[in-house]
């Protein structure tokens, strides 16, 4: 039976873009160019690499998000992934990550899995806390913020480094991962996969198609709420220190000011 890889990906604003909040102080995806999350794509070469160790594979990637986030899908297309899942509804505008998670998880059950690999964190919301809350939902176990992993027999094995020791974790299928980016460096596409790319399936739900109610999603359904936001101050010109012989005492007194000594 086919091993059945599903990537949960993000299409995000540009981090180099001019990023700002819309007027109901929801992140504006109007008006900055948007692109695939950089750290999904080490959660997409991972799955393909699981996807060519295995006798047989499938690699789905399934986002959730307006028209333009289909650029994501063909991004994780062109790297090598077989089909696209595209969730998009005008309700799911405002959504928060428990939102999300619920969009996810049935768009997921729908499809088929075996496993679920996500990236650490999104470059935008950068919450980190989806894939475990993909898992709560799935109820099925979480092998998360590997930097290692591997697919055998029905378990998937993995090491998670921390500051001062690593893990090796391992879990029976189903299951959800979350990769680092240090899992390893994710392909660029070649000119044939982008062509390829285009011939590949890519499917289209709405929360209709979930039996997902539009109050459950959304600036409505949200669990969180931004009240108010406020542009970062300009840079003020920061303070010379001339050193004409007590430049070390002058700096050691201002780090002191400072309360950094």
């Amino acid at each position: 039976m086919s091993l059945r890889i599903v990537v949960c990906v993000k299409y995000v604003p540009d981090a180099t873009g001019d990023r700002h909040f819309a007027d109901d102080l929801t992140v504006d995806r109007d008006d900055v160019d948007g692109l695939l999350s950089e750290l999904d794509e080490y959660a997409v070469e991972q799955a393909l690499q699981i996807a060519e160790e295995a006798d047989d594979a499938e690699v789905t990637v399934l986002t959730v998000g307006p028209e333009d986030a289909k650029d994501a899908l063909r991004k994780a297309l062109s790297m090598g992934a077989d089909k696209a899942v595209h969730v998009e509804d005008d309700d799911l505008h405002g959504t928060d990550v428990m939102g999300t998670s619920l969009v996810l998880a049935k768009a997921i059950e729908k499809t088929g899995y075996d496993v679920v690999i996500a990236g650490m964190a999104s470059t935008d919301g950068t919450m980190g806390v989806l894939p475990a809350i993909l898992a709560e939902r799935l109820g099925v176990p979480q092998v998360t913020l590997l930097s290692e992993v591997s697919i055998e027999d029905g378990v998937v094995k993995g090491r998670r480094d921390g500051d001062s020791a690593s893990e090796q974790l391992e879990a029976s299928l189903p299951a959800v991962v979350s990769v680092t980016d240090q899992s390893g460096e994710a392909r660029y596409p070649s000119f044939k996969g982008i062509m390829a790319a285009k011939k590949k399936p890519v499917e289209s739900l709405e929360l209709d198609d979930l039996d997902i109610d539009a109050d459950e999603v959304g600036l409505a359904g949200a669990w969180t709420a931004v009240d108010s936001a406020a542009e970062r101050p300009a840079r003020t010109a920061g303070t010379i220190v001339k050193d004409e012989g007590e430049g070390g005492k002058q700096l050691a007194e201002f780090l002191a000011s400072q309360k950094f000594i």
